[in-house]
């Protein structure tokens, strides 16, 4: 059989969740602050609008050469479009199911909802700071955290000066909520 005829695969073909995102839990919505969904529809722009057109003109170049089997622009070119492929059907799905929740109108402000950002006081006596966000949005490095997250499931509900119990893999560990904001952030 020619090789015309036969499907390019990585292995991974089915996988459409990127290796960061939580899954969310069986019937829940997928929320979203308003900064993460711009920043999912300008991913999904850029993908769409930017990056996949260079990298179908460079497959194109490469086509072009002659031999396929052993022309590395030419195959990772084809293994690159099926990975911007892959990340936009799920950027797709995810925003079209995405519900946008504005922190800035929570009413109740006294206890942890979604968009808070929240600073509790750990086990160690460390002070840590996190922002309870959308799955498909949270990012460690900025202090993000989805709202499905053991973290965010502790402090749900949590007024300043409670000590909630948060379970860890090292066992049940008790932090102090020491303040709660509902700004957006500045970065």
């Amino acid at each position: 059989m020619s090789k015309a005829f036969t499907k390019e695969t990585d292995g991974a073909e089915d996988e459409d969740l990127p290796e960061l995102a939580a899954p969310l839990p069986p019937g829940a919505k997928n929320y979203l602050t308003p900064e993460g969904h711009a920043r999912l529809t300008e991913e999904l722009r850029q993908l769409r609008r930017e990056e996949r057109p260079k990298v179908v003109n460079v497959v194109s170049w490469a086509a072009g050469n002659g031999d396929r089997s052993e022309n590395g622009d030419y195959l990772y070119g084809k293994k690159r479009l099926r990975e911007i492929d892959r990340r936009v059907r799920y950027l797709m799905k995810r925003i079209e199911i995405a519900e946008v929740v504005d922190q800035s109108r929570q009413k109740n402000r006294d206890q942890v909802f979604f968009g808070a950002t929240v600073t509790y006081l750990d086990g160690n006596e460390v002070e840590r700071t996190v922002r309870i966000v959308g799955a498909d949005e949270a990012r460690h490095d900025h202090g993000e955290v989805s709202w499905v997250a053991p973290i965010a499931r502790a402090l749900h509900k949590a007024s300043e000066g409670d000590i909630v119990k948060l379970r860890t893999p090292s066992g049940v560990e008790e932090i102090e909520v020491l303040e709660i904001t509902y700004a957006a952030p500045s970065s």
